[in-house]
């Protein structure tokens, strides 16, 4: 037997033995519970860093199996599509063949937390009436024991994590659901920003995509000012980023819409080929009272101008508040998607710009070929009533009716003078007439440069005897014929040659060369010409007026050249 100092002994070690022990498991417990923060606070630092998902939800899930002391996890996401659990991420001895796989909606365990919004802790999971066994019996795996947690964002459930199996043996506690629950807060918080990085990434990839073909569709718009051939483009591009079927375009009349352009529609149009398309359907004349994009979703009926089409799209041209034209896009199968209506409204806007552009230009043009007729007929006119002023005046002076004095004969020259002069200017008018309307004809031929110079001479040579000016011809021996029109060629020198004496002093020197030279001017012309030139020792042209000289009706402001 002992004795009372001995039970009394033994006691005091065994209270000593058991406070040792108390304060080992607390302190194996606050190591477990550093290294459940520490991992945490790892976990969260790396959610700041990287919004990389796959890796990150990795290694959260491995991190939660390992501090928990588990034999497997899973991390479940639910298909927005279909309500599905899809394994995202795993880990444990089947892992690699439970990836990509799906659960139907609301089965197992893990269906349970998703539609309980709350954690679910199995301790038995074999003699669960909810267990879902058909992951087991296609892997091998033994699950005896679960604890699942619901991914929460926003209110709604995006998916589950689980844990599997307690290495020790011991059951899940409330202290395993509080750490797990944690873990979960993490893994929603990365899903979440992932997915609203990627959509942002996505719309700004949209967005510059969009720009990127918006500015293709402004270069072939711009690329001519040919109406018909804006309203084509638009069409075609309207139909390729909708996926439509068929689709036309017109310019509103009074009496309708008069079609431009149409596809996917054969014959069924042809009626519309010469009269405006009657605006008696409502969603057109709603596009054009509410200048806004109009959808319609057509029975199987019908109700469009293609036959079959479930929906119809009208899309309003717009000049500033005015509606000028009309887009139609049906397609053969439903869409109720808005992107289409948003392309297609910027869309219409750009268009809008280059078919306004077309439009003023081809009422500029027309008024240019009004006024250049107007001025070839006026020009023709005139050229009657001068020919006989001339004719008599000849005759006067050459004492057809008797003889006249100095005085007389001055003012005979002067009248003379000027009606050369007028003639001059009313052949240049006429020239300019036909060139704005494209009706100037060249004569081409080979002709020779000095024959040309020649009868120039002749024809200046009264205007520079009187100014006493002296004139030099310097011509290449030999210089071949060009290939040009010898009226044109001849009316340009002579112009040159007026232009020197006009502006040279009295007394002044004229000069003018020609000889073959390299084609420097014309990258796409013969690659050798006859260079002509007419240099003259008057008050020339200021470097800030040379760029201008070629531009229609320029005059100098140099007050010497007035």
């Amino acid at each position: 037997t002992y004795t009372r100092a001995q039970l009394n002994l033994l006691q005091a070690i065994a209270d000593q033995t058991a406070g040792a022990i108390i304060k080992a498991r607390l302190l194996q417990e606050s190591e477990r519970r550093t290294r459940q923060l520490t991992t945490l606070n790892e976990i969260t630092r790396q959610l700041t860093s990287t919004l990389e998902l796959e890796p990150l939800l990795q290694n959260m899930l491995e991190s939660a199996v390992r501090i928990l002391n588990c034999e497997a996890g899973s991390l479940f996401l639910v298909d927005e599509a279909t309500d599905e659990l899809v394994f995202k991420v795993t880990t444990g001895p089947v892992a690699k063949n439970l990836l990509g796989q799906r659960l139907p909606p609301g089965s197992g365990i893990v269906g349970r937390a998703v539609i309980t919004r709350s954690p679910v802790i199995v301790n038995d999971v074999q003699n669960s009436p909810g267990w879902f066994s058909q992951t087991d019996e296609q892997t091998g795996f033994v699950t005896k024991a679960v604890l699942a947690v619901p991914l929460e964002a926003k209110e709604r459930v995006i998916g589950v994590i689980e844990v599997i199996n307690k290495r020790d043996g011991l059951p899940f506690g409330e202290d395993d659901q509080a750490l797990l629950t944690a873990f979960a807060s993490q893994a929603a918080i990365a899903i979440e920003n992932a997915r609203l990085y990627t959509l942002t990434d996505q719309e700004l990839a949209a967005r510059v995509e969009e720009l990127s073909v918006m500015q293709r569709i402004d270069r072939e718009l711009n690329a001519s000012l040919e109406i018909e051939r804006a309203m084509r483009i638009t069409l075609e591009w309207a139909m390729r980023q909708s996926d439509a079927d068929a689709g036309m375009i017109g310019i509103l009349e009074e009496e309708g819409l008069r079609l431009m352009a149409h596809e996917g529609y054969g014959d069924l149009l042809a009626a519309y080929s010469d009269t405006p398309l009657p605006l008696e359907q409502p969603e057109l004349r709603a596009a054009i009272e509410a200048r806004q994009a109009q959808r319609l979703s057509l029975s199987a009926n019908g109700g469009g101008f293609l036959p079959g089409a479930r929906t119809q799209v009208v899309v309003p041209i717009r000049r500033e508040a005015e509606v000028i034209g009309l887009i139609l896009l049906e397609s053969l199968s439903e869409d109720k998607s808005d992107r289409p209506l948003t392309f297609l409204n910027r869309l219409s806007d750009h268009a809008a710009i280059a078919i306004a552009n077309a439009q003023l230009y081809a009422e500029v043009q027309a008024a240019n070929l009004a006024k250049s007729e107007f001025v070839s007929l006026v020009a023709h006119e005139l050229k009657n009533p001068m020919t006989s002023i001339k004719g008599y005046t000849e005759l006067l002076a050459a004492g057809a009716v008797g003889p006249i004095n100095e005085s007389q004969a001055n003012f005979l020259n002067t009248i003379r003078s000027n009606v050369e002069r007028m003639a001059i200017l009313v052949s240049d008018l006429n020239d300019q007439s036909k060139i704005e309307a494209g009706r100037l004809r060249l004569e081409f031929k080979a002709v020779d440069v000095r024959e040309v110079v020649d009868e120039v001479l002749r024809a200046s040579k009264r205007q520079i005897e009187e100014k006493r000016q002296t004139i030099t011809v310097q011509l290449a021996e030999d210089l071949p014929r060009v290939w040009a029109d010898r009226t044109r060629l001849g009316q340009v020198i002579t112009n040159l040659v007026s232009n020197a004496n006009k502006y040279t002093p009295p007394e002044g020197k004229i000069l003018i060369g020609a000889e073959e030279s390299e084609n420097h001017w014309d990258p796409q012309g013969a690659r050798k010409v006859v260079h002509i030139w007419v240099q003259d020792n008057g008050i020339g042209i200021a470097p800030e007026d040379q760029k201008k000289i070629f531009q229609k009706f320029f005059r100098s402001e140099d007050e010497k050249a007035r």
